[in-house]
């Protein structure tokens, strides 16, 4: 009895099992071109039966009793369907499924939010597809990591640091500084706000503008070619999905800021930073300025504050039409206090002429609104008009206190002594227009283009500067340091900028056997211009009070005390340049898919290139011309082998070049306290010859294990120098003939622990975690006969070779995240992440001097994010935990003079705590 109720059960068992039916499918991105959706959720309503679709979209229901059933298809931030679906025993059903997000309520459609195309998974899963070599971050990971500047946001990526020192807000990209990459933004070009650099200062970009952010390291030919280390393209937020609102109110300190007893900066600017400061009418004399010489307190700059609304909507005109929608408008401020060691003109043997404590009180602010409007004529013609306007403004005011050896002031131990104060107020306005078209005119034929117009006005109104001495009666007061035009001065420079850029390229696909119905290959064919117009002015009013002919007790009162009828001597120097850049490009690419594993894209770029400029300078004054053009062909090679479903082996290898920047081209100087800088007329532009291996592993969602090395050859390579001058002022050189970087970067992003260990709990309890690591090996040979056979400078470098400025060995950054869900709406999430950036070296030593190099660096952060229900949430951050000393060394030891290394600057950015609100309407 017992062996014949066993047989029964498996009898009844197996007789269940194959009264059993399934369903199986794709299912696709509607507004991805139908491609692949992998990750997707499939669930049976009412039950715990569900699946994912695999890296291919496909996903398979099996063992389903017959019946009529509910099947459920979401994925995060997209539509989620629902089908009626009847089982039939011993049958397998086919279900495709298109899912998007849609701002209409279709039937059993219900709309959970905005297209996800910033998470993660969907940009690994972008990353996976593409045949390129290319990493991104989007927003919902630069908010879990607390980012909130796309400066930042990209040394987040492999081998990518950001200039801490200069507060210039350049980025490195393995080891090749701010002249080898290029910004674009919805890959069309950006201007630089500063004449000194050829970017845009990446940190006056407030992430909640950005969908997300690619950094591609080799050229693909549709891409501008001036660039060696990388392409940074900002992808604007484009609302897909419903009604939506959203206000954030948020407030840090700096822990440097909150310990002080007063917040010093110079007269004039606002708290907004909307200021128009323009040269008085009569500006040699001293009583038609309306700004103070003396420092202001400004105490309700402490504490900074940041504020954003952005709207959103799509509108349903059709059937086939759409018209999505989405424009932000925010301000926030940031206020920073530093005090440390500044030195200068330290020479071969190590000595410091210039030994100052300076103590520097910053104020920035942002204010930016960003509108974007995209008109989906049907599924195959869409038309994007995105508008972004930003005014961001950079307020310093430093004071300078120490010896001077070329001071002569005071009498014995004094006499060197040396009180310097210099106010500077940096403003830029951006305006950014772009039209942007994509159409589908067949299965075969696509017609991409872009137009786009930029103009951009950097200021720098009413910077100002006194130098004050020991008097020489009794070395106890103070008096003004009459030597040098610089020393007690107002400063006015502007410069003006305006781009026209515009691409447009065709894609015809063809079959590599036309009995075949996918198609196999495709051309790209097509061309771009770009159009740049540049105007500098500057003016510097310089005041020389007779000597000793002002003798005062309070270096705080000069206000008082600096009047006309005490002035030796005043001057006026105007400087200016006019240029103009035009590049005209025409590119082809060729793609083959040999078979299911294995792409390859052949491509090249022809470039015709024109930077003429003129100038009037102090050395100069009666004008003089640079002119400069050349043409090249930049061929490229891109090559993708699938070896499986997870796993990607990729290859490219490309030519590019770099231009020098108008101000490195102009002889024009510009001083700062303790350095001083001019450019060179015979700078020209390096040639870049690159190449990557890659191989990609994608584990599961959102989890990617990747390795790549990476090779770079630069002819002629650009760099800073110390020039043999009296004074060792820094210029730019074509230093030698060539500079190699060999690398490897390492990628990881894992799902560390699954807390959840029932298969019906869909709430998230888990621990995730990233890693990224790179290595370089870096050098040039460097040549004093190459310097002065091409240029009118000497320069008797120090070493024979050096490693490449801005390139530090050793670059990491981890991050450890934990998620926990409450509910659907509600949970919390806790970030820490860490960075890491190994010696860099910054300026090339000559003239027995060592190279300036920045000490290595720890970054340590933790942020928090509460989401109490679908609409409100609050974040918490910490940041700069470590608080690390940022040192520049002048590395003397290593020279053949001997010696200690010097010191040439010091200090630490202090803590930053702060508390945000955020409310979805």
């Amino acid at each position: 009895m017992k062996h014949f109720t066993l047989i029964l059960t498996l009898f009844l068992s197996v007789l269940s099992y194959a009264q059993t039916g399934s369903i199986k499918g794709i299912v696709t991105d509607k507004d991805f071109n139908d491609e692949p959706l992998p990750f997707a959720s499939v669930l049976i309503k009412g039950t715990s039966i569900g699946v994912s679709t695999d890296m291919d979209g496909n996903y398979l229901l099996s063992k389903i009793e017959p019946g009529t059933i509910e099947v459920e298809f979401s994925f995060v931030g997209y539509e989620t369907i629902v089908k009626n679906v009847t089982v039939e025993a011993n049958k397998e059903i086919t279900l495709n499924i298109s899912i998007g997000a849609s701002a209409a309520q279709l039937n059993e459609v219900i709309i959970k939010a905005e297209t996800s195309k910033e998470t993660e998974s969907a940009l690994l899963t972008q990353q996976r597809k593409a045949i390129e070599i290319k990493q991104s971050i989007g927003a919902e990971e630069l908010s879990r990591k607390g980012v909130g500047d796309v400066a930042t946001a990209v040394t987040k990526t492999a081998g990518v640091t950001k200039d801490e020192n200069s507060g210039s807000g350049a980025i490195f990209v393995r080891g090749l500084g701010d002249r080898y990459n290029i910004t674009t933004l919805n890959s069309l070009p950006l201007p630089s706000n500063n004449p000194q650099t050829k970017n845009m200062d990446l940190g006056i970009f407030s992430t909640d503008i950005v969908q997300q952010i690619s950094i591609s390291k080799t050229l693909e030919s549709k891409n501008y070619a001036d660039f060696g280390g990388a392409n940074v393209d900002i992808i604007s937020k484009i609302h897909n999905g419903p009604f939506m609102a959203a206000l954030k109110v948020g407030s840090n300190v700096n822990t440097n800021v909150v310990d002080l007893d007063g917040f010093y900066l110079q007269d004039g600017p606002s708290f907004l930073g909307f200021d128009n400061i323009n040269i008085p009418q009569n500006p040699t004399n001293l009583d038609s300025h309306t700004t103070s010489w003396d420092r202001q307190n400004q105490e309700d700059k402490m504490l900074n504050t940041n504020l954003s609304l952005s709207l959103g909507n799509t509108f349903k005109l059709n059937d086939t039409s759409k018209l999505y929608a989405f424009i932000t408008a925010g301000f926030d401020n940031n206020s920073q206090y530093r005090e440390g060691v500044n030195n200068g003109r330290i020479t071969g043997s190590g000595f410091v002429k210039s030994d100052y404590i300076e103590r520097r009180t910053q104020y920035q602010t942002n204010s930016k609104v960003l509108g974007s409007l995209k008109y989906k004529i049907n599924t195959n013609h869409n038309i994007l008009f995105s508008s972004l306007y930003l005014n961001s403004t950079n307020q310093q005011y430093s004071e300078f206190e120490g010896f001077n050896d070329d001071f002569d002031g005071g009498i014995g131990s004094e006499s060197r002594y040396a009180f310097i104060k210099r106010g500077t107020f940096d403003r830029t306005k951006l305006f950014v227009n772009q039209l942007i078209g994509e159409n589908k005119f067949s299965k075969k034929l696509d017609l991409n283009w872009a137009v786009g117009y930029t103009t951009m006005q950097n200021s720098m109104p009413d910077r100002m500067q006194n130098t004050l001495i020991r008097d020489r009666v009794d070395g106890q007061n103070f008096t003004f340091f009459t030597n040098g035009a610089v020393n007690n001065s107002r400063y006015y420079q502007d410069l003006k900028e305006k781009e026209l850029s515009g691409d447009l390229h065709a894609t015809y696909k063809f079959q590599k056997d036309e009995e075949e119905d996918d198609f196999k290959n495709l051309i790209v064919f097509g061309g771009a211009v770009r159009q740049k117009d540049v105007d500098f002015v500057s003016d510097l009013f310089s005041f020389r009070p007779l000597e000793d002919s002002i003798i005062f007790s309070d270096v705080h009162n000069v206000n008082n005390v600096f009047t006309n009828d005490l002035i030796n001597t005043n001057q006026e120097i105007n400087q200016l340049f006019n240029g103009v850049q035009n590049i005209i490009s025409g590119y082809a690419t060729f793609q083959r898919n040999f078979s299911e594993k294995f792409t390859l894209i052949l491509g090249a770029r022809a470039e015709a290139i024109i930077q003429n400029v003129d100038y009037i300078t102090e050395t100069e004054p009666l004008g003089e011309e640079s002119k400069y053009d050349f043409q090249d062909i930049l061929p490229s090679l891109i090559a993708r082998y699938k070896i499986n479903k997870k796993n990607n082996l990729k290859f490219a290898t490309s030519k590019s070049y770099t231009l020098p920047q108008f101000k490195e081209r102009v002889p024009i100087l510009y001083e700062e306290v303790n350095q001083g800088y001019i450019g060179n007329p015979n700078l020209y532009q390096s040639t870049n010859y690159n190449a990557d291996l890659s191989w990609e592993h994608f584990m599961g969602k959102g989890e990617i294990l990747s390795i790549t090395g990476f090779g770079k050859i630069i002819q002629n390579p650009i760099n800073e120098v110390f020039i043999n001058s009296a004074s060792g002022d820094i210029s730019w050189v074509n230093s030698g003939e060539q500079a190699t970087v060999f690398g490897a970067e390492l990628e990881l992003k894992k799902n560390i622990i699954n807390f959840n260990k029932s298969d019906d709990n869909d709430l998230a309890s888990k621990l995730i975690g990233g890693i990224n690591v790179s290595y370089l090996n870096h050098t040039q040979d460097l040549s004093d006969d190459k310097v002065i056979e091409e240029t009118d400078l000497a320069t008797r470098f120090t070493f024979e070779d050096s490693k490449l400025s801005g390139a530090s060995d050793i670059i990491g950054n981890a991050d450890l995240t934990f998620i926990k869900d409450f509910t659907k709406n509600s949970g919390i999430s806790a970030t820490v992440t860490y960075g890491y950036f190994s010696d860099k070296l910054t300026v090339l030593g000559t003239q027995g001097r060592g190279n300036l190099v920045d000490k290595a660096v720890s970054i340590l952060n933790f942020n928090t994010s509460i989401d109490f229900n679908e609409n409100f949430s609050i974040k918490i951050s910490a940041n700069n935990l470590l608080d690390p000393k940022f040192e520049t060394f002048q590395e003397q030891s290593e020279t053949t003079n001997g010696g200690e290394d010097v010191l040439q600057r010091s200090y630490k950015r202090g803590r930053q705590f702060g508390l945000s609100f955020n409310y979805k309407f």
